[in-house]
């Protein structure tokens, strides 16, 4: 039995310890869900509501204590930990909402009898979630998916097990019958071994990697549903914009929320050359000065914190530094924060303009800036990148807006907000390396249930008058 333990990054503490499932118990979690899922699948969609609502309150009941408990495991401040239990008990009833929408049923008359159209649950899937909102993300799979009536395993990150335990505690008050949700500890291993079993679904939220390896694994089973959330490389275009200090608010809001460690948040910032794009690196600079990086229980209260380890503070410094050892020029240095932890780590920003840097994600709070002459030269920027989550403009001109639109090609592009500005009612996903065409959020309904049309008669009639060529 292999055990395993979750850490604070801001302090080192252990805050969760226990043993990765085996093989055979991540069989048993499957075969258990495959027993439950005709009854789940077959009891009044009333059911699996009230079911949802009972796990809204419960996340309700306990939020603060969940919040800090996210806090404490992923070193983020808790502002935006509470804000995440919102998010969780906010997504049970927009989820309901949206599956009326997208894949409830309808029926129309026809001159035979009835035209029908139901959605189906897929069946078993598993899902897998990342660390970076450990609650948000899985839960915006888990909820959709149980209201169409498919049944779960869920595997939490091996980074925030205890926040994956928080949430299964809070389902086993929505007193789901046995099978219909099952939680499985571990990393890697536990993942894999939990893909290799017979499953209908695969909801993942992580890296382009991650996903890449995901496609080729289920090249050959196209009946695995997947649905993934994956990383971007996303440009956020400032031109036009008179207002510097404005500006740097939306640029810093963009690229450093979360420590840099959100999806959606900026990683390239695309200026003008000359005055205007030199005045807003000077005030984003100055802002970025601000910034309190602290641990979560600090007062004041912090912008953000650690990233999730020290293994990944060295990897994102060594990602910083090759693209350094290329040639980019240092605006803003990165490096450890005396006196905290080795996962702490100071926002970086450079200059990549005429350095060919990899098109990759830096999952921490380092952004690049590329100085074009042109507006069609930021908008090709921008599009350079085999990635496309999300993208931004900012300006003072709604023409350069109604360009951008029809241009660049990501799936959540903002006009004067933040990159990272989503919504649990609208779709969240990318294009290229960033998904697989199979949107979250408003959307998540859809990759949840499959379409079945069906024609119906109300008896049995003679359809001989229909029918041609007969002799």
């Amino acid at each position: 039995m292999t055990q395993f333990t979750s850490t604070n990054p801001a302090t080192g503490e252990t805050v969760w310890e226990g043993s990765a499932a085996s093989p055979v118990e991540t069989a048993g979690a499957v075969e258990a869900a495959r027993a439950a899922f005709p009854a789940w699948a077959d009891r009044p969609r009333q059911d699996r509501i009230d079911a949802m609502k009972r796990y809204q309150a419960a996340l309700k009941a306990r939020a603060p204590g969940i919040a800090e408990a996210i806090s404490r495991e992923t070193g983020k401040a808790l502002w935006e930990t509470t804000a995440e239990l919102g998010s969780m008990a906010g997504k049970v009833d927009i989820s309901i909402r949206a599956y009326d929408e997208r894949t409830g049923e309808r029926t129309t008359q026809t001159g035979f009898g009835l035209a029908t159209l139901r959605h189906r649950p897929h069946g078993v899937a598993a899902v897998l979630g990342p660390f970076n909102f450990p609650g948000h993300l899985p839960n915006g799979h888990i909820v959709p998916a149980l209201l169409a009536g498919d049944t779960v395993v869920f595997k939490p990150s091996e980074e925030t097990p205890h926040t994956g335990q928080l949430m299964a505690e809070c389902l086993a008050e929505a007193d789901l019958p046995g099978g219909v949700f099952n939680i499985i500890q571990g990393g890697r291993d536990t993942g894999a071994a939990l893909l290799d079993q017979p499953i209908d679904a695969l909801m993942f939220t992580g890296s382009g990697a991650a996903g890449a390896h995901f496609r080729r694994k289920f090249a050959d089973n196209p009946h695995v549903i997947l649905a993934l959330e994956l990383g971007g490389n996303n440009p956020l275009v400032v031109w036009d914009a008179a207002d510097a200090q404005a500006v740097a608010g939306l640029v810093v809001q963009s690229a450093f929320v979360t420590t840099g460690q959100r999806c959606s948040c900026a990683r390239r910032l695309i200026l003008p050359e000359g005055p205007a794009g030199d005045a807003v690196i000077e005030a984003v600079n100055a802002m970025v000065e601000r910034l309190i990086f602290a641990p979560w229980n600090q007062t004041p209260e912090p912008y953000a914190g650690p990233l999730i380890s020290p293994r990944a503070a060295a990897t994102a410094l060594s990602a910083l530094q090759q693209r350094i050892d290329l040639g980019a020029k240092v605006i803003r240095p990165s490096g450890p924060i005396d006196g905290l932890s080795a996962a702490f780590v100071r926002p970086a920003i450079i200059d990549v303009t005429g350095v060919d840097v990899p098109d990759e994600e830096i999952f921490a709070p380092f952004l690049s800036i590329t100085r074009v002459p042109t507006f069609e030269a930021a908008i090709a920027a921008a599009n350079a990148t085999r990635y496309g989550l999300s993208a931004g403009l900012v300006s003072d001109d709604p023409a350069n807006w109604n360009r951008f639109i029809r241009r660049i090609r990501a799936g959540v592009v903002n006009f004067n907000r933040p990159t990272t500005g989503a919504a649990g009612d609208m779709p969240f996903g990318g294009l290229g390396d960033s998904g697989n065409h199979r949107p979250s959020a408003w959307y998540a309904a859809d990759y949840c249930a499959y379409p079945v049309a069906s024609f119906e008669a109300g008896s049995l009639k003679n359809i001989e008058g229909e029918m041609r060529g007969l002799k």
